[in-house]
């Protein structure tokens, strides 16, 4: 199966990771960014919710743009230290991460949980970023292309279209350890997500974005988005400091 001309997203995700200081560093990557050739990728910063407002001024005129790492299903209501996601686009906030196994694993969260807050961050306007993968256990058992095909249906909402969905690969036992999938691990995982996606939406199924995510780094991040169906990374720890950062968008182009 071919490389679908999709442009490519890198999108930082900083978890639990900024106070306002942060700003200064955000500000460095927008710089970069701006510079002549500007990136080939469109770029995502997913800060701490506190700082998406702050921060709009910090990425005004660049290319970078603003997500968020969650929402709650629900537009509004009694949900004491929920944001929905209708909040986040208030604030700013153009995509917004959901099904990131931390959540999964940390706060239990189910594929169907998953696919409920992707459907509240279509009803809000944004796009989801649906996150998929499997444990270590699981690819040791031979079982990875049947965990992630599993939560890639269960997770998807049914209306979903390329323009407001994305789905990200993150092997679990990949993300913050410093391991990755071999290339042709990761070639193998894309081709079955882009095959499932195009017997569920046709034509529509070759649009869709699908980023690799798990210790993706300056030097490794060259060869991972060369791979066919690898549009673009989800980027964990190296989406912190404009050095480590700025070189991963410029490895997509």
């Amino acid at each position: 199966m071919p490389q679908r001309k999709v442009k490519p997203l890198i999108a930082g995700n900083w978890k639990m990771n900024g106070l306002r200081n942060a700003a200064k560093e955000l500000r460095r990557m927008a710089a970069q960014c701006a510079k002549s050739p500007k990136p080939k990728a469109d770029v995502l910063v997913c800060p701490p919710v506190q700082l998406i407002w702050p921060l709009r001024e910090t990425v005004k005129g660049s290319p970078i743009r603003l997500g968020a790492q969650d929402c709650h299903p629900k537009a509004s209501g009694a949900h004491t230290g929920d944001v929905s996601a209708e909040m986040m686009a208030d604030v700013g906030a153009r995509a917004v991460i959901v099904g990131h196994s931390e959540r999964r694993t940390d706060h239990g969260e189910t594929s169907g949980l998953v696919r409920q807050k992707a459907e509240a961050v279509h009803g809000a306007g944004l796009t989801a970023i649906i996150c998929l993968g499997e444990t270590e256990a699981e690819r040791d058992a031979g079982r990875t292309i049947r965990v992630i095909g599993k939560q890639l249906q269960d997770s998807v909402p049914a209306d979903s279209k390329p323009q407001n969905t994305i789905i990200a690969y993150e092997p679990v036992w990949a993300i913050g350890t410093g391991r990755t999938p071999t290339l042709k691990d990761i070639e193998k995982a894309h081709k079955a997500l882009r095959t499932r996606l195009v017997k569920r939406f046709g034509a529509d199924g070759e649009k869709f974005r699908l980023l690799y995510g798990g210790s993706v780094k300056p030097g490794n991040a060259t060869e991972i988005l060369a791979i066919d169906n690898v549009n673009g990374a989800l980027v964990g720890g190296a989406s912190l400091k404009a050095a480590d950062f700025i070189p991963i968008v410029q490895a997509a182009g």
